[in-house]
């Protein structure tokens, strides 16, 4: 029998496009469906919603939540006494790290005051130290193609404020900044082959470029400018899109590796990303021969008081005797950039993980139950910095990780009593369907779970795999761990790690599609008789 995803390779009619996305009969056994629980899920997630009030609180009273910031601890202990209020049970922190120093930006003032004044838009890169300012000092350019052109500043750039690249030449937005995923980009998924080992391979030419960032910082940072300004790869309209400040790395250090501007006694300069048409214009200023000067001032505050950081667990204990003590995750980052509110990255997943697990206390309550094996939630901290709060996590409980792209050490006993986990970090978008993650034992399985959400958009499953969020702690030692894929929305274009990441930028319909398909998924993962089928256990080379 042809599986849902061959029968719709052999579709070349558009007019069957939806049909064939929607397929999912199989000739073999169909995984069994729970109508009553699914109806009873729909009902609580759809009619009784508590996801946006989670938003709020989340975003506009608790955002930004940078890793390590006062701020983060203060929602987490927030999230903690929601998960109480609602019955879940085993709530707690779980440390990891050291991680390093917190940060806190309390005010930031940019503008240019020669040869015309004009204020800036621009947002420090988190971990900048104060400018003790107002400070008023001549901008540069730093025109290097490579490390033959360093003669020519040295000596030149102390106290200087530098701009690290050249302009960024915009283009106008004919096309819409967000969108859905339409049928032909479902199908394109749906047709993804099985994803190939190996990771990323880079040009030669791109290589060189990395290396001449990693010599260029360095160089920089001999030189001690005052500050450091760059425009971004994306963004436009005012949009900012920031991350952390940057250190210098030997040349050819992985990315993994790096030292991070968290770290104690790291030096760091202080460092501004700059609205794209502002940094174009003082570029432009300085290209025509005018002396331009800017005026800068940063107060920010560091937190040293507790290097580590923490996860939130909480539970629902499992009740069956033989498959209590196995367990299915749910999870999402809460840490975020500093710029916005962190709303779509990850807010709003932190928020349907934590609407899943009240659905699920709710389901559980009317059936006069509880689950047979342990539903538990977990809101990571971290995962911006490198995924570091879950991957310290599945080190602590199931087994022994090395470093990125290596085979596991050690598993431990947790590690056989586990099912699977869930992520959400893809924006606010609703649910189209399911990342694979290459485990083509599952698809049967998902298919039949998807199958009562067809009129709510979500019916597509690809074996791709998908990058960038927790689920690959957990897929790194062999464990079944999956992203949902989501719509897309303005996530790549506006929100995610920007100045525009904001409340007003998510959709509460698909905050609760998503909290009501992950609430269903979770209940049949605990309750169906076996675990998840899981893919072979990563090896180290040269073993068989």
């Amino acid at each position: 029998m042809l599986s849902a995803i061959a029968t719709v390779r052999k579709i070349k009619h558009t007019g069957w496009l939806l049909m064939a996305l929607l397929w999912v009969i199989p000739l073999r056994a169909q995984e069994p469906v729970d109508t009553l629980a699914v109806r009873l899920i729909r009902e609580e997630g759809l009619e009784r919603s508590q996801v946006m009030a989670t938003m709020f609180w989340l975003t506009d009273v608790y955002g930004p939540r940078l890793t390590g910031s006062p701020l983060l601890d203060s929602a987490m202990a927030w999230a903690a006494r929601r998960l109480e209020s609602w019955g879940l049970a085993n709530v707690h922190r779980e440390p990891w790290g050291p991680f390093g120093r917190g940060w806190t930006l309390h005010h930031v003032r940019a503008e240019v005051t020669a040869p015309v004044a004009f204020p800036v838009l621009a947002y420090p890169k988190a971990w900048s130290p104060d400018i003790d300012g107002p400070v008023t000092a001549e901008v540069v350019r730093f025109d290097v193609e490579d490390t033959s052109a360093f003669a020519a500043y040295r000596g030149k750039l102390r106290g200087k404020i530098v701009l690290l690249e050249p302009p960024r030449e915009l283009k106008e937005p004919f096309e819409p900044l967000a969108r859905r995923r339409d049928a032909e980009d479902l199908l394109a998924l749906a047709n993804a082959a099985r994803p190939e080992g190996g990771g990323r391979r880079y040009s030669a030419e791109v290589l060189r470029q990395l290396e001449l960032a990693q010599r260029r910082l360095q160089f920089l940072y001999e030189e001690q400018p005052l500050a450091i300004l760059d425009r971004g790869y994306r963004g436009d309209y005012g949009t900012v899109f920031v991350d952390a400040a940057d250190v210098p790395a030997a040349p050819g250090t992985p990315w993994y590796e790096r030292p991070g501007p968290w770290e104690p006694g790291v030096r760091v300069i202080p460092q501004f990303t700059v609205a794209v048409e502002h940094y174009n214009r003082i570029y432009r200023l300085l290209e025509r021969g005018f002396r331009v000067e800017m005026t800068l001032d940063l107060d920010v505050s560091f937190n040293d008081d507790d290097p580590y950081e923490y996860n939130l667990i909480a539970e629902l204990p499992g009740t069956d005797p033989r498959i209590g003590d196995e367990v299915v995750m749910l999870g999402a980052h809460f840490d975020s950039w500093h710029a916005g509110t962190g709303a779509t990255d990850n807010a709003a997943g932190s928020a349907v993980m934590m609407e899943a697990m009240r659905i699920l206390k709710a389901v559980y309550d009317r059936l006069g139950r509880g689950p047979r094996r342990t539903i538990r939630l977990a809101l990571w901290t971290g995962e911006e910095q490198g995924l570091l709060g879950s991957r310290a996590y599945v080190d602590q409980h199931f087994a022994e990780l090395r470093g990125w792209g290596q085979p596991p050490g050690r598993l431990k006993p947790e590690h056989e009593k586990f099912s699977v986990y869930f992520n959400l970090d893809n924006g606010g978008g609703k649910i189209r369907g399911v990342y694979l993650q290459g485990n083509e034992a599952v698809a049967p399985i998902f298919r039949a779970w998807l199958a009562p959400f067809h009129d709510l958009g979500a019916a597509t499953l690809s074996l791709r795999n998908t990058g960038g969020t927790d689920h690959l702690s957990f897929d790194a030692v062999g464990l079944p761990g999956f992203q949902f894929i989501q719509d897309h929305l303005a996530y790549g274009t506006r929100t995610h790690h920007s100045n525009m990441d904001v409340l007003d930028h998510v959709i509460e319909d698909d905050l609760k599609q998503a909290a009501t398909i992950i609430a269903a998924f979770a209940y049949h993962a605990a309750e169906r008789d076996e675990r998840l089928p899981r893919k072979p256990l990563p090896m180290p080379e040269g073993t068989h």
